[in-house]
């Protein structure tokens, strides 16, 4: 199963994100150094707040930027039975009740859901509670996971 377009559609995510982050640092900080900004006296705080939101903005590009060059980089890989689960799978999981969900296991911060195929999939980290729970898990396996004191069980459908 040709799992790109899920990547390219985060790809396209964090650079809309990354973009509207970009602007609202540029104004943060056109606003940190304007005239009107600056302290009238030692109370006056309006310059010191739109500076650390302003360094705030700034952090915030460079996180952004950083997720999106790591998900250019990635390397899209098959599943293999083998090493079961891993970064880059794409899960089909089915509740207790047959509910079923698509998920794909990508690198940090893209927790967002895709269209493919007239499927909604979640993308999410191996670091979230449920991706950690998946690693190394075969097609057939059972994961358990306990959200707001009440226990969910998925069993594993199908895994590319």
């Amino acid at each position: 199963m040709d799992k790109q377009p899920i990547v390219q559609q985060v790809i396209e995510h964090l650079g809309v994100e990354l973009q509207a982050a970009e602007q609202a640092a540029r104004f943060a900080h056109e606003t940190a150094t304007h005239e009107e900004n600056v302290a009238e006296n030692k109370y006056d705080t309006l310059g010191l707040e739109a500076a650390y939101l302003a360094a705030g903005q700034a952090r915030r590009v460079e996180e952004i930027g950083l997720r999106l060059r790591v998900w250019r980089q990635l390397q899209v890989r098959a599943y293999d039975d083998a090493q079961g689960i891993r970064l880059t799978s794409l899960v089909l999981l089915a509740d207790e009740n047959d509910q079923r969900q698509w998920l794909f296991l990508g690198p940090e911060g893209a927790a967002i859901k895709v269209q493919d195929k007239q499927r909604t999939i979640l993308v999410l980290s191996p670091d979230a509670p449920l991706g950690q729970r998946l690693l190394g898990r075969r097609v057939g396996d059972e994961v358990e996971l306990t959200v707001a004191g009440r226990s969910q069980h998925h069993e594993i459908i199908e895994a590319y």
